[in-house]
């Protein structure tokens, strides 16, 4: 019998096959699909020599994280590398102006005025809390330690307001911190890297955690592209004697008696197991992988009917040459550029994508990772990486009355008429870029949710975020937290507290419970 047998190979599965592998457990993992990594892909899509990062492509949350602080040095004699810069983001204008985010607080409160030093003063007495929300188990012993941690600290009154600020929009707090537009527009684009919006509840705590972690940690990326961390966890669960397999297809989590006793695959094998870790969304653990009566009733029609989020767009070009950027020299080495009108375009384009339009001027995300790494290109060439956050799945009509949306649903012809419109936009800002493509390629969000079954919807984040999915109660408030119904049934992944990114934060928390039971894993093994 196995310890644990994990299905799927995301980022938050290969971090906790990793700790658990190195604590003696033997670990199995099972990925349908033929590569493993879930959205952290490297290929050659475009033409030889250009290696994209298909799907996720910048690390902060992951160097920055748990997992990596406990496994880095292993991961780096494994032959990861990570790069980073001291321009790790930036905004451009329709006008042409542009604000920067720097690396240190002295550069940042030069570039935005003394309110971004104030802001950093209200935020690094209680970050530790802040970034604890984050990185804890809410529903144990450790999220009530820190909720004391909190009382103590701040009283009563002072607790109140510190939740508070934590469900205030991104919209309010910006307009509260910052005169200048400029500076709100340069913040409010990364509200959508968590799945929300400027208006949503919580994404001015987001926000405010974003500044500060980009600032402090920079935008880091692999030598070689993000396959090179799988490539490494791989090599390291291996190496501690656990498995990871692919083109293993799991149909069922075998329930006896409320504990889970192992998995079904799709050909029929039985895998027998004492501990199951599924990183799935919530409607593929409760409508396919669990019999009906193996959780209540009620857990598993609100586990079918978890909510999605905004669609999203890639664009991967190939360029012939680096890209140039009219205005200032500096855009042409920072990591991520978002074009944006500022934070009402950010919070128009949201808007347009919920209502089931295509958004008339969408917040774009130019990712430059040869700023960085040029391995990823050959010499003299370009590379660039575009994101779109704010896209309806099932579409009603277009936001600039330019495009027919047809029935509703992405088409090739529909996917690259949009691609036109946002090569468009950045061609404004970058005047060589047409003449420099060698090759495009757009993933539309049809795309994204065929090529992988948690990109439901072409939603990269797991499932909407909005408040009763989040925090306390993701990955929904019937259910609440990574342990299920199901005894030995752990739930990880995206759509589970802390939420998307490449934290491996769920995978972690779950990794770190199951380690804090010894008596657990000999209970197991009988």
């Amino acid at each position: 019998m196995n310890d644990a047998v994990i299905v799927g190979s995301g980022i938050n599965s290969l971090a906790c096959a990793a700790l658990l592998a190195r604590a003696g457990w033997e670990v199995r993992i099972l990925e349908r699909e033929g590569t493993l990594g879930g959205a952290v892909q490297t290929a050659e899509l475009t033409d030889a020599g250009y290696h994209h990062d298909v799907f996720s492509a910048w690390h902060p949350l992951w160097v920055g994280g748990a997992a990596h602080a406990e496994l880095g040095d292993e991961l780096a004699a494994r032959g990861l590398e990570y790069l980073n810069t001291e321009l790790p983001t930036a905004t451009v204008f329709p006008d042409g102006a542009s604000a920067f985010l720097h690396r240190t607080a002295e550069a940042n409160v030069a570039e935005h005025g003394a309110a971004w030093g104030e802001m950093l003063d209200s935020f690094f007495p209680n970050a530790d809390l802040a970034f604890g929300i984050l990185g804890t188990e809410l529903w144990s012993r450790a999220g009530l330690s820190l909720g004391l941690k909190a009382y103590r600290r701040l009283g009563r009154r002072g607790l109140a307001a510190f939740v508070g600020d934590l469900v205030i929009s991104s919209r309010d707090w910006l307009t509260d911190t910052f005169e200048s537009e400029h500076t709100r527009g340069l913040l409010a684009p990364w509200v959508l890297h968590t799945g929300l919006g400027p208006d949503s509840a919580a994404s001015g705590y987001m926000t405010q955690v974003i500044a500060v972690a980009v600032q402090e940690g920079g935008m880091p990326i692999p030598r070689g592209g993000g396959a090179k961390l799988v490539e490494a966890l791989v090599r390291m669960i291996r190496d501690h004697g656990g498995e990871v397999e692919t083109g293993r297809d799991v149909e069922r989590v075998l329930v006896e008696g409320g504990m889970t006793r192992g998995v079904k695959l799709a050909d029929g094998e039985t895998i027998t197991a004492g501990t199951v870790i599924a990183n799935v969304t919530p409607n593929q653990l409760y409508g396919r992988l669990l019999d009906e009566g193996a959780v209540p009733k009620e857990i598993a029609r609100r586990g079918r009917r978890f909510r999605f989020g905004r669609a999203e767009m890639q664009i991967h070009f190939a360029l012939s040459e680096p890209a140039r950027w009219a205005g200032d020299e500096r855009l042409g080495q920072t990591a991520i550029v978002h074009l944006t009108p500022g934070l009402d375009g950010v919070s128009r384009a949201v808007n347009e994508a919920e209502r089931g339009l295509l958004p008339a001027e969408a917040t774009v995300v130019v990712g430059q990772p040869l700023t960085m790494d040029p391995s990823r290109a050959p010499d003299g060439a370009g590379l660039l990486w575009i994101q779109l956050q704010e896209l309806p799945w099932n579409m009603k009509g277009d936001a600039a009355g330019e495009l027919d949306e047809g029935d509703g649903i992405w088409t090739e012809a529909l996917r690259e008429r949009y691609a036109d419109r946002i090569q468009a936009r950045i061609a404004r800002h970058i005047p060589n870029l047409e003449g420099a493509i060698r090759k495009r390629v757009v993933l539309s969000p049809a795309d994204l949710a065929a090529a992988n079954v948690n990109l439901e919807r072409g939603d990269p984040y797991g499932g909407s975020l909005a408040l009763d999915q989040n925090f306390l109660w993701r990955p929904f408030p019937q259910s609440p937290g990574h342990a299920t119904p199901v005894k030995g049934l752990w739930h990880i992944g995206a759509s589970t507290h802390p939420g998307p990114g490449l934290g491996a934060g769920s995978g972690t928390l779950v990794a770190q419970q199951l380690i804090a039971r010894p008596l657990l894993r000999r209970l197991i093994r009988r």
